[in-house]
């Protein structure tokens, strides 16, 4: 079954950057809105950025100025790159997108939400 897949993750200093990345574990028709989300230890999922179909991004208040959403409409790939990372950054980070694996999708123009098993960002002192 088709889902996502996280890469880019580790541990980095303060003040560093990392660059994630997100593709579909095989290849789908279309990726609309993609979406990263956070999770800290003790703490609920929290949103982070969004970018749209057409390819306008949002940002969480928290990383606005620091974090860049985008996505490669060609190869149906997404990436969140994260710069002046803080301490607080530190979660498992999630990407999830609505995608189109379907013809049958494709041609009514329907889709489904999935997510992936997420990555660890680890930002130390």
């Amino acid at each position: 079954q088709v889902h996502l897949v996280e890469s880019g993750g580790g541990l980095v200093q303060q003040g560093g950057s990392l660059r994630l990345s997100c593709a579909p574990s095989e290849s789908v028709f279309a990726v609309n809105n993609m979406t990263w989300s956070r999770q800290s230890p003790g703490k609920q999922r929290e949103w982070v950025a969004s970018i749209t179909g057409d390819g306008i991004p949002t940002y969480s208040e928290a990383v606005n100025g620091r974090f860049t959403i985008s996505k490669d409409n060609v190869k149906n790939t997404g990436a969140l790159r994260m710069n002046f990372l803080r301490p607080e950054d530190t979660a498992v980070y999630y990407c999830g997108a609505n995608m189109m694996t379907t013809m049958t999708q494709l041609m009514k123009g329907l889709s489904d939400e999935y997510w992936g098993q997420g990555t660890q960002v680890t930002v130390s002192a």
